[in-house]
């Protein structure tokens, strides 16, 4: 039950941009301060908002491969593997 209510809320939550992620967050866990059992299931709401929230945070510093000039590819290692 708890699935058929978290799953379209939080791939709703996913799209989301970070500002606008943030101030839900925010937002909510005042909620959470202020009225401890108003809504149900709001606790785990939170944990995974604030889980999306890092994760779009930490994405965020980071630039695609083709916006950098390469084309994803690493170049190959050179050298010889042995094994023990």
């Amino acid at each position: 039950m708890r699935h058929l209510l978290l799953a379209p809320f939080m791939t709703w939550a996913g799209r989301l941009q970070y500002p606008t992620l943030f101030k839900l967050v925010a937002s909510l866990f005042v909620f959470t301060l202020l009225v401890p059992d108003g809504l149900p299931f709001v606790d785990e709401i939170l944990l995974g908002l604030a889980t999306l929230l890092l994760a779009k945070w930490k994405n965020r510093n980071q630039q695609p491969a083709s916006a950098a000039g390469t084309s994803g590819k690493r170049a190959p290692i050179e050298g010889h593997a042995s094994r023990r």
